[in-house]
């Protein structure tokens, strides 16, 4: 079983997460003894995977394709006994199991889902919305249960609760409840599952038959991912596979596990052997989402607040705990896609978002440039690249971008020579300013040590020439007629690395404000391999891609190393993935270092964007991740917000967000990082105890 670890921050439940699958067990038509060892199989193997709750198809007990044989009363004993059977075996699998069959209430016979956790059934809900069209003909032997209520049926030997007014909620895993509907229920217009979502649900389980079409799978993969969507919630699908009755129809067993409209796992279809899907959710995150979309709250009041008539099941399944893993996709890079079609999907629209926002810009003030510093690094050239293709945009030439490089104390040949080579290459209007006499002077002039020869590099230092940058390029658009170009990324923008007012925080108009440091990379990369440009600007490309990320406003140490960005504020695949959790999602700092710690320990597993790099295929322990989650704290909550409240116009380009306090983000200047800081150090282990 499950390895124990005496720290709580290894066990996924700490966090809010809760290990779902779906089954696709053995099953013979109308063998109801059968079907009840193949569940109990499904049960305790998803027992040896640390499965909290598992998911059934549709009738799993009776099986679904029998026709008449569900009005046998022979059938609906065998039923009743098996059921009892299963509840007794419940009693030793810590794994909350959600079954369908046929049960007898009042002359009626209800097609429905059993909820069944530690030997007891915690209650029944009918199915809803009956099919009686083209192949199916449910209401020649059902009741359906729109209006069952408040009721209680006989299930396993005991009276149970029994409607469609049931929530199933766990007494100590926050966020963990769950609600059932019955496959033709999420193809009605009004999906029972949505009003369990608005009572509390933040897990919707469906039982489904569903027999295989052409066309089909497709089908329930969008209404599966609508519903997690739109409900703001996970969703579980598990149809009926191999073993049902094929005398007009097919089956194909598929499961799939949506949460937030993201598909986190699916099964192998037409297999003939029992399959467990499996996969962990975030609760929390789902909860998070909620409080943020004001929409699904509404939503709810406009319903008539379901969550104060839905009866609410507490049951607790006493699951091992400990370190069991995480079986969940977890993207390294949040803001880069990991399929290839979806790269460059998301690359075509990211890089058009920002140029259609400048040419919008540009129709909008008419300048007679546009006037941009050029520094050799990512950010620069991937803003004169947004800039040059809006110029074709609109039918102007390049040459209305005026690019400028200004080589300071730190600037290398290297990053000076891409820089002239882009601006050649891509046809603007190119001069070079060198800022280090007028450096010197305003050095001088304020008493810094470095102008009595004294090497002292410090943010004083550093901050008169990215200074002088910005000052340049804002007389130099006054003189020219036209209005400066950002090129500052979200990522800085979230850690604070930008000199404030007359700094690179500053500009007229910033085309990357939206964009991390992460997907800046992608999208020269993109704009070289889609042949956005010719083939001499893509050469400057791949050079310029190759460089270490510098602000090079210190001068190359004595070994020739030169100064480094990543050095002093932390890698920005993590910081990137920091910002993602935390921006997005709100999620707490011991959350966010346990999905880090899960996609990041170990470089050989998991899935990395495509094409990426090996020899850049990094890992990092959680002491690491730690640490410069510490930082990134720091400078995100305490010490940035105020560069951040004074940030010019700018697209937001990503779902993840934008920190314009005109947009996604609004925060005081003045608060503290406290809060943030003693939850990381009360969430995490100490570093001798993992």
């Amino acid at each position: 079983m499950a390895d124990k670890t005496p720290h709580p921050f290894f066990d996924l439940h700490t966090h809010g997460f809760v290990r779902v699958a779906t089954s696709t067990p053995q099953v013979r038509t109308a063998d109801i003894a059968f079907n009840a060892r193949g569940i109990i199989a499904e049960a305790e193997r998803a027992a040896a995977r640390n499965v909290d709750v598992l998911l059934y198809p549709e009738l799993s007990l009776s099986s679904y394709a029998m026709d008449d044989l569900h009005l046998q009363a022979a059938i609906l004993d065998a039923v009743d006994a098996e059921i009892a059977h299963i509840v007794e075996v419940s009693r030793s699998i810590p794994t909350v199991l959600v079954s369908g069959a046929p049960l007898r209430r009042n002359g009626r016979i209800y097609n429905c889902a059993l909820a069944i956790c530690r030997g007891a059934v915690l209650g029944v809900v009918p199915k809803s919305f009956l099919p009686n069209y083209r192949e199916y003909y449910e209401k020649r032997w059902f009741a359906h249960g729109r209006d069952c209520v408040g009721l209680t049926i006989e299930a396993g030997g005991s009276e149970v609760p029994f409607g469609t007014d049931l929530l199933f909620k766990h007494s100590a895993i926050p966020g963990f409840v769950f609600g059932l509907e019955i496959c033709e229920d999420f193809w009605s217009p009004t999906q029972p599952g949505t009003m369990a979502a608005l009572a509390g649900a933040t897990l919707i389980l469906n039982l489904s038959a569903s027999n295989i079409v052409i066309g089909k799978s497709d089908e329930r993969h969008l209404l599966s991912r609508a519903s997690s969507a739109r409900s703001v919630c996970a969703y579980a699908y598990s149809a009926s596979g191999h073993g049902e009755s094929t005398t007009d129809l097919a089956w194909d067993g598929q499961g799939m596990i949506y949460e937030l409209g993201e598909l986190m796992v699916e099964s192998v279809r037409f297999d003939r052997e029992p399959e467990l899907c499996i996969a962990d959710i975030d609760c929390q995150r789902i909860l998070n989402e909620r409080m943020r979309m004001q929409t699904f709250n509404d939503a709810a009041e406009a319903a008539g607040r379901p969550e104060d008539w839905y009866r609410l099941i507490a049951f607790d399944h006493e699951p091992d705990g400990g370190d069991i893993g995480l079986e969940r996709p977890i993207r390294r890079f949040p803001f880069v896609p990991n399929r290839q079609g979806k790269l460059d999907d998301d690359c075509y629209e990211a890089f058009n978002i920002q140029v259609s926002a400048l040419v919008r810009r540009i129709e909008a003030t008419n300048p007679k440039s546009l006037v941009i510093g050029i520094s050799g690094g990512l950010d620069s050239t991937h803003a004169l690249l947004v800039a040059a293709r809006a110029c074709d945009t609109l039918g102007l030439p390049r040459s209305t971008i005026r690019g400028y490089t200004m080589p300071g104390f730190g600037t290398s040949e290297g990053t000076r020579s891409n820089a002239w080579k882009l601006m050649k290459a891509i046809g603007v209007t190119a001069e070079e300013i060198d800022i280090k006499p007028t450096a010197r002077l305003m050095l001088e002039n304020i008493g810094h040590p470095f102008a009595d020869g004294e090497p002292v590099y410090d943010t004083t230092f550093e901050n008169v020439q990215a200074g002088l940058r910005t000052d340049y390029l804002f007389r130099l658009s006054g003189q020219h007629g036209g209005w400066v170009v950002g090129t500052g990324d979200l990522s800085e923008l979230a850690l604070g690395w930008c000199t404030y007012g007359v700094g690179d925080q500053m500009s007229h108009y910033n085309v990357n404000a939206g964009v991390p440091k992460t997907l800046i990379q992608y999208l020269i990369s993109w704009t070289s391999a889609t042949d956005q440009f010719d083939e001499e600007t893509d050469a400057v490309l791949l050079s310029i891609l190759d460089t270490e990320i510098s602000p090079e406003l210190v001068p190359a140490s004595e070994d020739g190393a030169i100064q480094s960005t990543e050095a002093k504020i932390g890698p920005y695949e993590l910081n990137d993935f920091f910002l993602h959790h935390i921006l997005r999602w709100g999620q707490k700092p011991s959350h966010v270092a346990f999905l880090a710690w899960h996609a990041w320990r170990d470089a050989k597993t998991g899935v990395w964007p495509a094409g990426f790099p090996e020899a850049r295929k990094n890992e990092y322990d959680l002491d690491t991740i730690a640490g410069w989650l510490e930082k990134f704290l720091r400078r995100f909550f305490a010490f940035s917000q105020f560069k951040r409240s004074a940030l010019p116009n700018g697209p937001k380009v990503s779902s993840g967000g934008a920190l314009s306090p005109r947009g996604d983000w609004r925060a005081p200047s003045d608060a503290v990082a406290d809060v943030w800081l003693a939850e990381l150090r009360n969430g995490l282990p100490h570093p001798t105890s993992d």
